[in-house]
């Protein structure tokens, strides 16, 4: 049932949340939370959007971890499903192992951001391979170190960026191709800086805090900014930041949340990011220009 309610999704006009799928193989539980969004409009106009966040959890008894096991084919068949069709909507790869991935095709970029607990060189092995059977050529001007790699590529299609880093026993992965149009002044960041958008697709209260900068979001403030250019546009000012390029110290606490979620996040210059409080204090950055 997963599976045709995932396949259903996919020729829906409307944003979908799909509620957590359990599955339990021994004593531990995997869950995976997805959700996609489309938006049509005029002249051929799509737009859409990904995200998945799987986690752990720990069946309460023996008789819950026998119930759920033959639910565990259904729960990585839909895991499967999520990553085949966000790789063939967005051409671009996802990781294995992913624990966090967002991703967005629409007229001004394909991006794919994903958290995996694999090392920072099998990450980047994955994706020369992977990139390089798509005929990505790497240009002569990458970096790569043992906890970071920034690699440029030349396309058919135009330039494209690869950004890995290592955080929290983590490999954060960056794989971004802006397309040739231009996006609306709402939506772009000032010269030389970069942009944060801010929302929340919780039913709580919470608060998000850039460095010294916080912004409380109400339940579900902003949470289509992502969905499309005039839904970024849309946004409030106080939802938006400009900020020089670099590293910033990032906390999310909503309420209800056990604690708050701190960790570093990198933008670089003429960039735009959503940034999205999701389920369980769960951080959703999303590269939107």
């Amino acid at each position: 049932m997963l599976g045709i309610l995932l396949a259903g999704s996919l020729v829906a006009a409307t944003a979908l949340l799909a509620g957590p799928v359990a599955a339990s193989l021994g004593r531990q539980n995997d869950t995976i939370q997805f959700g996609w969004s489309r938006t049509s409009g005029p002249n051929n106009y799509v737009d859409q959007t990904w995200w998945g966040i799987r986690g752990h959890g720990t069946p309460d008894n023996f008789a819950e971890r026998l119930l759920s096991i033959p639910v565990a084919i259904l729960a990585r068949g839909t895991g499967a499903s999520f990553e085949t069709k966000l790789s063939e909507n967005t051409g671009l790869p996802l990781p294995e192992g992913w624990a966090l991935a967002t991703a967005k095709n629409s007229p001004l970029i394909r991006s794919v951001y994903a958290e995996t607990p694999r090392d920072l060189a099998a990450v980047l092995g994955f994706y020369r391979t992977e990139l390089g059977a798509r005929g990505w050529t790497e240009n002569d001007d990458a970096v790569v170190a043992p906890d970071r790699a920034v690699i440029a590529f030349t396309t058919a299609h135009g330039p494209a960026l690869l950004r890995l880093s290592r955080q929290d026993g983590k490999t954060i992965s960056e794989l971004s191709q802006r397309k040739r149009a231009v996006a609306t002044a709402g939506l772009r960041s000032k010269p030389g800086q970069a942009k944060l958008m801010l929302g929340n697709k919780t039913d709580d209260d919470a608060v998000i805090t850039v460095d010294d900068q916080t912004v409380k979001l109400a339940a579900h403030a902003g949470e289509k900014l992502a969905n499309s250019d005039d839904a970024a546009g849309e946004l409030p000012d106080g939802q938006k930041l400009d900020l020089p390029p670099g590293r910033y110290k990032v906390t999310l606490k909503a309420d209800g949340s056990a604690a708050a979620e701190s960790r570093e996040f990198e933008v670089a210059a003429n960039e735009t990011w959503g940034l999205l409080a999701g389920t369980d204090g769960v951080l959703l950055p999303m590269r939107l220009y």
